[in-house]
C-alpha cells in the first residue's frame, strides 16, 4: 500500500488515521531535510578541496596551531558524517513512505505514534523499542 492510499500508515489504537495533508507535510519536511543535508555535504567537500589545493596551508604553524587545525578538521569530518547519516535516514523514510512501511516499528512491527513521527519523521522504532534500545 502506498502512503498516498486512503488508509495511510498504521496508527496505534486510539489515534486518528493519517490525513493526506499530514503525510504531505511530513514528506515535504523529509525532502527539505535531505536537500539541506546535501547542500551541507557539498559545502564541506568544497571547503576540504580548497584546503587541499592550498600548498601554503599550515606552513610555518607551530605545534599548537597544527593541533588546533587538526582538531577543527576532525570536528568538521564528524559533523559531515553525521549529516550524511541524517541524509540517509531521510531518504530511507521517504522510501518507507513509498513502500507503505512508514510508521511501522522495525523491532516489534507495531505502529509508531503519529506524534513521534511528526516530531521525528526518520524514526524507525516505536517509543517502547527505542527506550529498550537505549537501555542496552
Amino acid at each position: 500500500m502506498k502512503a498516498t492510499d486512503a488508509a495511510g500508515p498504521p496508527v496505534p489504537p486510539g489515534e486518528e488515521p493519517w490525513t493526506e495533508r499530514e503525510l504531505a507535510r511530513v514528506r515535504a519536511r523529509l525532502w527539505d531535510d535531505a536537500a539541506a543535508a546535501r547542500a551541507e555535504i557539498r559545502q564541506v567537500r568544497e571547503h576540504a578541496a580548497e584546503r587541499l589545493e592550498d600548498p601554503a596551508e599550515g606552513a610555518g604553524d607551530d605545534t599548537a596551531d597544527s593541533g588546533a587545525k587538526a582538531f577543527e578538521r576532525e570536528q568538521e569530518l564528524a559533523l559531515a558524517y553525521n549529516t550524511r547519516d541524517l541524509l540517509a535516514a531521510s531518504e530511507r523514510a521517504i522510501e518507507r513512505m513509498d513502500a507503505g512501511t512508514f510508521g511501522v516499528c522495525d523491532a516489534c512491527g507495531r505502529p509508531i505514534a503519529k506524534a513521534r513521527l511528526e516530531a521525528f519523521p526518520r524514526a524507525t522504532l516505536c517509543v517502547t523499542c527505542k527506550q529498550r534500545e537505549e537501555r542496552r
